[in-house]
């Protein structure tokens, strides 16, 4: 994909959170490159905004993180929904289960 010389403000918001998340797991830019098979310099772009990324390096980028996609398109600080979303990635998964399960029962899409 092209590199651009001047940051995307989109582009530039979904490299600081992939920045942040990078961070948040104590990886360097070099770990989550190799981790996501993508090379040092092209996820140095991505994270400034510089790079034009595909679903492809989206899904490769999540897989490097341990994490679905979702959450490096996702920006806690913009709306009630995104900041619910980051709650509930930083549960465990069975806390995550009872949630999802109190969810399901308030919203009647399940019996108790």
């Amino acid at each position: 994909m092209p590199r651009r010389t001047v940051p995307d403000p989109f582009a530039t918001q979904v490299g600081g959170r992939i920045r942040e998340l990078r961070l948040e797991r104590g990886m360097s830019l070099a770990e989550l490159a190799d981790a996501s098979e993508l090379s040092k310099g092209h996820l140095s772009s991505v994270e400034h905004g510089l790079a034009a990324i595909t679903i492809q390096t989206i899904s490769r980028l999540a897989r490097g993180l341990s994490l679905p996609p979702l959450y490096l398109l996702t920006f806690p600080g913009e709306d009630e929904r995104a900041h619910a979303a980051e709650l509930v990635r930083k549960l465990p998964t069975d806390q995550v289960r009872k949630l999802r399960r109190q969810l399901q029962v308030q919203l009647g899409l399940r019996k108790r």
